[in-house]
């Protein structure tokens, strides 16, 4: 792991963002404190969270949807 300040940050980024494509793992410093690390993504990031397949949920024999329908119907709630 690597500090570099946040000027030279700034200045070296396309460089710096190659490196971290290769590997590399970088700490970003302001008045000498760090306040970011920058690092390859891992793979289980890729995707966004809304991009992700979503749970099929049902109840056994009906559908979920058909299953709420008859609950709220039950309960006078339509």
């Amino acid at each position: 792991m690597k500090t570099i300040t946040f000027t030279e940050f700034r200045k070296r980024a396309s460089s710096l963002f190659s490196a971290v494509e290769s590997g590399e793992v970088f700490v970003v410093l302001r008045h000498g404190k760090p306040i970011a690390e920058i690092s390859p993504l891992s793979k289980s990031n890729i995707l966004p969270s809304w991009k992700k397949p979503g749970l099929r949920l049902s109840v056994k024999g009906t559908e979920l949807s058909s299953a709420i329908l008859e609950e709220r119907e039950r309960e006078n709630v339509l």
